[in-house]
């Protein structure tokens, strides 16, 4: 997470229980006047816990200069670290799914998730995933309550977006898209030298399907590409019910009970890289003087504990 925050891998003491602990240094947070996006990740996350296809939080807390995320240690790695080249179509086809899952569950809480892309679908143990990194949400999104911000990663964002238009959940649905065409295709389909190409080849590209994905695939990925968003699938059409989902038992997936088509080679859900653990955790320290004048009420109800957490400190 480069100077704005890290991540470490911390161990409950007196058990062999495994969390990942994202730290956020303050001053970097009130620089970039981002205090809204740790206190939004909270809530989102905290909602997450009702969801497989989230990953969790057990709390948060703060100290003077950090933030701190409490949660679940999800050591399958994400699907850019698994990517190579391009998954086949059982593959893609279950993440896929697993993806609509979560996103459906977001867009029911009025939650735009905003960031979807490799990095941030990660799998667990066993193979199913968890979508992480919940700072670019937007909440309540109801009615005529829209979202208005410029934000995302530009190769997965969609028309709307750049054009400065309001927009809802037609958004996750266009970078859905995007996610699909890379699993399958394994190359991104709008780029470009630079971000202004990018957003023109967003904005105006059309998208090479090639034959070697089937019609279903490339049926599916043309109306996900729509520009009008109002006519784009997900906002229009049950996705669930497209021809390219036709093999998805999803009432059998939304339990997990179907097995992942590749099993990442992790021993155990708390196995880890050994050396991390070999690794002196170290914070990054935060400007003294903007601290000391900060304002820590602009982080008023940001500690949070899960009932879960409770549980396990009651051991």
């Amino acid at each position: 997470m480069g100077s704005f925050g890290k991540v470490f891998l911390a161990e409950l003491k007196g058990s062999e229980a495994w969390f990942a602990v994202k730290a956020l240094k303050k001053d970097k947070v009130l620089k970039k006047k981002n205090v809204e996006y740790p206190m939004v990740e909270k809530r989102v996350l905290a909602l997450a816990w009702d969801n497989p296809f989230l990953t969790h939080l057990y709390s948060t807390f703060q100290t003077k200069e950090h933030l701190f995320f409490v949660m679940e240690y999800v050591n399958g790695g994400d699907l850019y670290f698994h990517l190579k080249g391009r998954f086949d179509l059982k593959r893609a086809t279950f993440y896929a799914a697993e993806i609509v899952c979560g996103l459906q569950f977001l867009h029911g809480k009025g939650v735009i998730y905003r960031d979807l892309k490799l990095e941030n679908v990660l799998l667990d143990g066993e193979g199913h995933i968890k979508l992480a990194d919940f700072g670019l949400c937007k909440e309540n999104v109801f009615g005529d309550n829209l979202a208005t911000s410029f934000c995302g990663t530009p190769q997965y964002m969609a028309p709307e977006i750049l054009w400065g238009n309001r927009y809802s959940f037609s958004v996750d649905w266009w970078s859905f898209g995007v996610l699909v065409y890379v699993m399958l295709i394994g190359k991104l389909p709008f780029n470009g030298g630079n971000k202004l190409e990018i957003y023109k080849s967003v904005c105006r590209g059309k998208p090479h399907l090639p034959l070697s994905i089937t019609w279903n695939a490339r049926n599916m990925l043309k109306r996900l590409f729509k520009r009008d968003p109002f006519h784009r699938l997900g906002v229009v059409d049950n996705i669930r019910g497209q021809p390219f989902f036709k093999n998805v038992n999803w009432s059998a997936l939304e339990r997990r009970e179907i097995e992942p088509p590749y099993k990442p080679k992790v021993k155990s859900p708390n196995d880890c890289r050994r050396k991390w653990l070999f690794e002196r955790p170290l914070l990054s320290q935060c400007e003294t003087d903007l601290v000391d004048s900060m304002d820590q009420s602009a982080f008023a109800g940001f500690s949070f504990i899960n009932q879960s957490m409770e549980h396990l400190l009651q051991k």
